[in-house]
This record gives structure tokens, C-alpha cells and sequence, in this order.
């Protein structure tokens, strides 16, 4: 079978095919990028192997482009990076692989493209496309990937217990391709990974981390996390989410599943967003629903307090994954934190102080929160879901109303610490804060307007109640 090669890339490919019968190199596309190709998927990174030096292979093409490309060489690897207009194209030589048992860095030897091919993890990701003139274009599917990829099937090349053993980190990609795709993966290699499961320990977060990522970006995330549940993987590498499964029945009362709960709220969210963080704060609503479920005999189960909890377990969730510990963290912390605040404000007569203290908390982030708490409807009854809708849908009004009037999104009191210690004389100290929180719950309450004025007027008549005096009345 002959690869159809297109306009755009044959510009690349012929100067591959030239550079490489100079330096007497056998030159193949191999992996990812034939997949893609072959499915009609896009694909900006391209995989070239050939027999020989690949940093001199990339040395030879960057000179015949341009402009002449950048190079990037990692000569402890073998290997170059260049960037052809969109395409980023690395160059290997080909090779073969040994590990250890308690490592997944290979001892690598050169080898010849078969060599190459058996190292691959998956049939689909081992096909070969020929860049030599005797039979460019030519596709080399030495395991059946063209009938897998047909089939929609991920299965690896060698057997499974060998390509998993050997890198343990292919046992996520397995998952994750099969996620990404809509693949099955093959009955033997998906036994294989539940055999091989404890192996995932040699590998380090950030790879773990980085699959769980590419899998949570996926239009259906559920699809990779009950596999990596069935496998037994979950368990390994995210044990507060798989302690989320299960239902305890007491005195006839059960409560959900919150592992399939969560997953629903995923793929709901997954419809109207592709924030990977927003994705995050859905795994994470109810994470502490586990050490916070009770048995009440009057009202059954309850996880009083899972949201407070859910919010402090983030930091330390985040930590241990290696996910960054920056503003994307304190932003999944907080959604966490307000999951329930907009559904508490549909089941009683909404406030303009409750609106204003829930515009205060989420700022920026109160439409992403209420994408979360929509999301967040599970329900198989219709008329609960459109009666949840409805009520969202006047705490949407009633946000909007406020905000208008008030202007809180991000907002921040009109009056600092720093005025009331210059008008009353204070170094800092507990007063300052208790005039300050004072103002900030006065104006929240509605009790003064958001004002500078209305905010000035109240510090003097607060601290005049403390027995404080005003030494330099500014305003």
C-alpha cells in the first residue's frame, strides 16, 4: 500500500528523501504521524527515523530549508528537533531497546528500522512510511496496524507483558489512546495491564500527570478513567478519586455512586468547555465525599462540610501529581470550595446580600462556577433537571441584576487598611481589621452602598463606636 502523500508535505519529504541517498541513509516516517494521517486526524508533529546519524540527518535538512531552522540536539539521546512552518519534525537514528526491571530509561543500541518498529508500543503507532527513491511512499506494517487501525484497536506489537514491563508508562498511553481515538484496546493487552499494574510505580508523576492531562482534554474523559479504574491503575496513581466509587446501604437508605456521579458531571462539563482546569475542579467537586460521609437515621447519608474539605485536599492532590501549584491551583480550590453555594441559593428566597457575597468570592470565576454546579445535574428525572435548570437560570438572572447595580466581580473594599491606620493613628493591628471586615460586611449586606463616600462615613462612625479618635480625617 502506497501513503498519499499531500501537496504540503512533499516539499519536506523530498528534501528528506535527497539528504538522506547523500549520507547513504535508509529514511522512514514512522509512528504518530502516519496514525494521524491515515485516520484523517491532524498532526503537527512529525517522527523520522533513519538508519544512521539523526543529528546529522537534521543537520543536512536544515541547511537545504528556508530560512534555515533552528536545530535543537539532544546528543545524549540521538536526537534533533527542527520547525518547518507548522510542522515541529524530530530526527532519530533508528534503534533498539533494553531495560531493567526498575527502570523505564532503555539501553539503547543502533538498529535497523525493524528494530525500531518492535520497540514501538502500539501496532497503530509502528507503521513506516519509506522516504527512499526505490520505494517512496511506501507503507511497512510489519504487525497488522493498517488492519487495527480499520478495526479501531490498540494492541501491542510484541507481547503485551514485555512492551508494558519494559515502559509501564504505555499502559496509560494505551488508555489514553483508546480515550482520544475511540479505540478498543485488545482483550490480551488489556488483561496484560491489570497484570502489570504495580509496575506504574517506577514511573515518575509528571509522565503520569502528563497522560492524565491529555486524557481529561478528550471530548469524553469517563471513557479513560473507568478504564484506568477496571485496570486497577486508578487505584495506584489517584486514590482519593478511586475511594469515590462504591454504595453503602444502611437501614434501606443508599446513597450514589460518587465515582460515576463524577464521571457524569465530567462529560456534562466536557460539552461547554475545554478549560483543562474547569475539567479539574469536576474530578475534584467531591473528592472528600468519602471522609465526610455520615449516616443520619432521620435523613439518611450525608457529606456535611465535603466542599470545605474537597477545597484543602486540592493543594495536596495537585502536589503529589506534580500539577502546578500556582493560580490554576488556587482556581480549582476555589471552584471546589463554592461547588454548592449556587445550588443553596435555589432552595430559599435569594438575597441580595447572598448574591453579593457569592459575586465577592468567585469573582472573575462565577460563570465557570455555575457551568460546574449545571453540570452537576445528574439526575434521570427530567422534571428535577428542568426544575434545577430553571432555578440556576434565576440565579443567573439575580447575578447579573447585582452585578449591574453593585459592581463586585473582583471587587475590593473602598476603603484600604492603610487609610484607617492613617486616619485614626494605628500601626497594624487587630482594630484595622475589625473596621476593615466591618466595612466589607456593610456594604455586602447591603447595609451602606459600594461607595467611597457611603464606606468613609461608616469607618468614622465604627471607630468612633471602638473609642477610637480620628487624628487626620481624610476624605
Amino acid at each position: 500500500m502506497v501513503f498519499d502523500i499531500k501537496p504540503h508535505e512533499r516539499e519536506i519529504f523530498m528534501h528528506i528523501e535527497q539528504a538522506s541517498a547523500r549520507l547513504g541513509y535508509s529514511t522512514f516516517v514512522v509512528g504518530g504521524y502516519v496514525r494521524d494521517r491515515l485516520l484523517g486526524r491532524p498532526s503537527k508533529d512529525m517522527d523520522i527515523v533513519c538508519v544512521g546519524s539523526g543529528i546529522r540527518l537534521a543537520e543536512s535538512i536544515a541547511a537545504r530549508l528556508r530560512p534555515i531552522p533552528r536545530i535543537t540536539v539532544y546528543r545524549r539521546f540521538g536526537t534533533a528537533m527542527l520547525k518547518h512552518k507548522d510542522m515541529e519534525i524530530e530526527f532519530v537514528g533508528a534503534r533498539k531497546e533494553s531495560y531493567r526491571h526498575d527502570s523505564r530509561k532503555p539501553t539503547i543500541e543502533e538498529g535497523s528500522l525493524e528494530d525500531d518498529q518492535n520497540r514501538r508500543d502500539f501496532t497503530i503507532n509502528a507503521l513506516a512510511v519509506s522516504l527512499n527513491a526505490h520505494n517512496f511512499g511506501e507503507i511497512i506494517d510489519p504487525f497488522g496496524g493498517l488492519h487495527h487501525l480499520e478495526e479501531k484497536l490498540i494492541k501491542t506489537p510484541l507481547e503485551p507483558g514485555k512492551t508494558f514491563s519494559d515502559d509501564p508508562l504505555r499502559m496509560m498511553r494505551a488508555i489514553r489512546f483508546s480515550t482520544q481515538l475511540g479505540f478498543r484496546i485488545e482483550d490480551v493487552t488489556l488483561r496484560a495491564i491489570s497484570k502489570y499494574k504495580n509496575r506504574i510505580n517506577i514511573v515518575s508523576k509528571e509522565r503520569i500527570s502528563t497522560e492524565l492531562q491529555k486524557i481529561l482534554a478528550t471530548d469524553r474523559p469517563s471513557i479513560g478513567f473507568k478504564l484506568l479504574f477496571n485496570s486497577g491503575l486508578l487505584e495506584i496513581i489517584f486514590p482519593e478519586m478511586h475511594a469515590l466509587q462504591g454504595v453503602e446501604v444502611k437501614n434501606g437508605r443508599a446513597h450514589k455512586d460518587n465515582f460515576y456521579h463524577t464521571l457524569e458531571v465530567l462529560d456534562n462539563l466536557c460539552k461547554k468547555t475545554k478549560n483543562i482546569w474547569l475539567r479539574w475542579s469536576a474530578v475534584l467537586h467531591d473528592i472528600a465525599k468519602p471522609p465526610t460521609k455520615r449516616f443520619d437515621p432521620e435523613h439518611g447519608w450525608t457529606f456535611h462540610g465535603h466542599e470545605a474539605l474537597g477545597a484543602a485536599m486540592v493543594p495536596r492532590i495537585f502536589r503529589r501529581l506534580r500539577l502546578p501549584m500556582d493560580t490554576k491551583m488556587k482556581y480549582v480550590q476555589k471552584l471546589v470550595r463554592l461547588h454548592l453555594r449556587p445550588i443553596s441559593l435555589t432552595q430559599e428566597n435569594i438575597t441580595d446580600s447572598a448574591i453579593r457575597r457569592l459575586l465577592f468570592e468567585a469573582g472573575e470565576d462565577i460563570d465557570d462556577l455555575m457551568l460546574l454546579c449545571e453540570a452537576d445535574i445528574t439526575s434521570k428525572n427530567p422534571k428535577k433537571v428542568k426544575r434545577y435548570l430553571k432555578n440556576y437560570e434565576l440565579v443567573r438572572e439575580k447575578l447579573t441584576e447585582v452585578e449591574e447595580k453593585d459592581r463586585l466581580r473582583n471587587w475590593q473594599p473602598p476603603i484600604s487598611g492603610e487609610l484607617i491606620m492613617q486616619t485614626f493613628g494605628l500601626a497594624p493591628s487587630r482594630e484595622v481589621g475589625i473596621i476593615k471586615i466591618a466595612i466589607r460586611e456593610a456594604i455586602l449586606e447591603g447595609d451602606i452602598e459600594n461607595s467611597y463616600e457611603a464606606a468613609h462615613a461608616f469607618m468614622l462612625e465604627k471607630g468612633k463606636a471602638m473609642g477610637l479618635k480620628a487624628v487626620n480625617n481624610i476624605g
